[in-house]
């Protein structure tokens, strides 16, 4: 490539999630030939969400203020606290569901090969909240990796001390699936937590 600033345009597109040398080209590309305008929107916009957008003191979720929107609702229920991994997370939960609790965002999960630690995902901040009496039921939502189950099991450890009931989101066959479809391991993870039927 003849202008070194369009290669390292392209180099600095590769740091999305999922943009290979391909897709960030074509990025790189698109925006010079078609779209000089909305290059220029995106920029500014990127630049004021990096400065700006911090993280909530009370959940850890992104936030331009020091309490985020939801936990600054008085009218979600305070005795209800959902753990999720990643903000991304709590939106999912958040549209999917009628959940009106309040939320705590670990940023990641326990991976000590990544240095993810109890410190890294805020956990002294999570026994705090817990040990503040008002929770009553800590919803663990981590995703159902060894690392989310292993997260899991540790925040399961701290509510108990706490007094606080712990619950662990339901993993197993998808509404819709078939069977034969279904990978091994989340059969027999859903085949090893049956429920009784109510009557």
């Amino acid at each position: 490539m003849s202008s070194p600033l369009l290669n390292e345009l392209i180099e600095a597109l590769r740091c999305l999630p999922g943009v290979g040398a391909k897709t960030a080209q074509r990025m790189a590309f698109h925006v010079l030939e078609r779209d000089r305008a909305g290059a220029k929107k995106l920029a500014k916009k990127l630049v004021a969400a990096v400065d700006r957008i911090g993280n909530c003191t009370r959940c850890r979720t992104f936030s331009e203020d020091r309490i985020c929107i939801t936990c600054a609702n008085t009218q979600r229920d305070t005795s209800l606290l959902c753990v999720v991994e990643t903000p991304v997370d709590q939106l999912a939960v958040e549209q999917a569901t009628g959940y009106r609790g309040h939320y705590f965002v670990l940023l990641g999960r326990l991976s000590p090969l990544d240095g993810m630690g109890p410190k890294e995902l805020g956990i002294d901040l999570l026994a705090t909240r817990l040990g503040e009496g008002e929770v009553r039921e800590l919803i663990l939502a981590t995703n159902p990796t060894v690392e989310g189950e292993a997260t899991a099991h540790l925040l399961g450890q701290i509510a108990r001390a706490a007094g606080v009931r712990a619950t662990r989101l339901a993993h197993g066959v998808p509404l819709g699936g078939e069977l034969e479809f279904i990978d091994r391991g989340t059969l027999a993870h859903a085949f090893g937590g049956r429920q009784n039927i109510e009557h």
